[in-house]
């Protein structure tokens, strides 16, 4: 009687926490080979400055490395160090981050200078604890800074790195799922190159950033193919699990110029607390043009809202709006189109409630505005001379 053989399953290398000595060893030299080699020439890797690589690491959260590296330069030309920064008023601070969102980082970056001159000599701390205190400052960026600046063995974990270890290791599934997260993590710190952790945590993400990227990732080029098991059971464009995209929202916000004779504007910074925060965050809690979410009548919304937080008088007839070339806007996952309207008046209105304060439109650019503010301002500019 003929005997039947069960298939063999495909032979594919250990997970990346089960590498032994030898095989960990092989692994570690050949990705730091790699980016010695391959990495790419950045302004943050030419120094050990730990005041630099931590305003790298803040301003690369959320934001590409193209986008960061002009403003990086510009920052550290009017910041040299944390004690210029921390003697700044906070809206110098902004703008000079204005254009690169996600200003929470610029004020929490403020907030902690101030702590490292006052608690820490004006040395960022060596100490995880210590790190971690500090504003803007989590797990990642601490350990980050600490690796990189003091050589620190800590182990950073980001979506890039976390990608590299989900095909190293073909798991499946959402890498931000808890469980997989806290697997990354083990297998993060199981393979650090301790007495190169700095290099080695640089490396795993210019690995995840060159190579090992989302779609189509090149394994060809891959310093450490021999040690994926994505690759070898012909999965790695499976893996990880595709993330699910926020349905987009859409909004209109209705923005009004408000502009006297002498070419002066009116911005305005609306408390928190006010009917209008959720118009504020939009603008990043930056000075703005009066604004408000519109529905259906954008010009009367605008209207009934000029009314009542500008105190103008009257109803939408008493004061002309005329409507200015549209502009679209996105902040994470809002679609804004930009309706701003021009409002030419004898006398600016004073706010009752509320920070304000009054500007030659041609100067809006030049404080600490959001994008949309600059995109709604050089509307304005370009269309003032034609609009009656």
């Amino acid at each position: 009687m003929r005997k039947w053989r069960v298939p063999r399953a495909p032979k594919t290398p250990p997970a990346p926490a089960a590498l032994n000595p030898a095989q960990l060893a092989g692994f570690r030299r050949k990705l730091l080979a790699w980016f010695h080699r391959a990495k790419r020439d950045l302004p943050w890797r030419r120094t050990r400055d730990p005041y630099r690589i931590w305003i790298s690491e803040i301003m690369l959260q959320q934001t590409r490395v193209a986008a960061v590296i002009p403003y990086y330069g510009r920052f550290l030309k009017r910041f040299p160090n944390v004690r210029a920064l921390a003697r700044a008023r906070l809206e110098t601070v902004l703008r000079h981050w204005a254009g690169l969102g996600y200003y929470s980082r610029a004020r929490n970056l403020h907030r902690a200078a101030k702590a490292i001159v006052t608690r820490h000599g004006g040395r960022f701390p060596r100490e995880l604890d210590e790190a971690l205190a500090l504003a803007g400052i989590g797990r990642y960026t601490a350990a980050a800074v600490l690796s990189i600046a003091y050589g620190k063995p800590l182990a950073v974990l980001d979506g890039n790195g976390a990608r590299v270890l989900a095909r190293l290791g073909a798991v499946r599934g959402d890498l931000r799922a808890p469980r997989h997260w806290r697997q990354f993590e083990k297998a993060s710190a199981a393979l650090l190159a301790p007495r190169a952790a700095g290099d080695w945590n640089q490396a795993m993400m210019e690995l995840g950033a060159k190579v090992c990227t989302p779609m189509a990732p090149h394994c060809a080029e891959c310093p450490v193919a021999a040690f994926c098991r994505a690759r070898s059971l012909g999965i790695e464009n499976e893996v990880p699990t595709a993330r699910r995209k926020r349905v987009p929202v859409q909004i209109t916000v209705a923005a009004a110029v408000l502009l006297d004779a002498n070419g002066r504007t009116l911005l305005v910074r609306p408390d928190a607390h006010t009917s209008v925060a959720e118009v504020e965050s939009l603008f990043s809690r930056l000075w703005q043009f009066p604004a408000v979410i519109a529905g259906k009548n954008a010009r009367a919304e605008l209207a009934a809202h000029l009314r009542k937080q500008c105190g103008m008088d009257g109803d939408g007839n008493k004061f002309q709006m005329t409507p200015m070339d549209p502009a679209r806007h996105t902040v994470t996952f809002r679609e804004i189109q930009l309706a701003p309207f021009l409002v030419r008046l004898a006398r600016l209105p004073s706010p009752p409630a509320g920070n304000s304060k009054t500007i030659p439109l041609s100067c809006v650019s030049k404080l600490a505005v959001s994008s949309a503010t600059r995109k709604i301002a050089a509307s304005a500019i370009s269309q003032t001379d034609n609009v009656p």
